[in-house]
């Protein structure tokens, strides 16, 4: 892998690690949909990483989700689990944002942070195993 898409994937877990350190202080201070919107950012920028692996680029949220599927939920290099929990916090994220009566609760933001903190951890051992040295 050249040197410059490692480092923009480094950039990108570098984000994301941001993202669920404040998506955790922002659970902890009770705003729980923007808590819910940070987890899924850790979550998107984390996918992003992983795009760059495979050579690709999504330009939107939703082709980040169906590349993520395509090339590694189908492959079986990460569980339905795991793209399921890309989507659903897709979906929590944009009720969170625009909707003026989300159902982003304590318990729906508790759940995103469980989520966002597994899949980030997967995809830190999927890019160790695969030669990139993230911590």
């Amino acid at each position: 892998m050249d040197p410059t898409t490692e480092k923009l994937i480094k950039s990108y877990i570098n984000k994301a690690d941001n993202k669920l350190s404040v998506a955790k202080k922002l659970y902890n201070s009770k705003d729980y949909e923007d808590s819910v919107s940070r987890a899924y950012y850790a979550v998107f920028h984390a996918s992003q990483a992983l795009l760059l692996t495979e050579g690709q680029k999504a330009e939107t949220h939703k082709g980040v989700v169906t590349l993520f599927g395509l090339l590694f939920v189908k492959t079986g290099k990460f569980s339905k689990e795991l793209g399921k929990y890309l989507s659903n916090l897709k979906d929590d994220r944009e009720s969170g944002d625009y909707e003026l009566f989300s159902f982003i609760d304590e318990e729906t933001s508790k759940a995103a942070l469980e989520e966002a903190e597994k899949f980030l951890k997967e995809v830190k051992t999927y890019l160790q195993k695969t030669g990139i040295s993230v911590a």
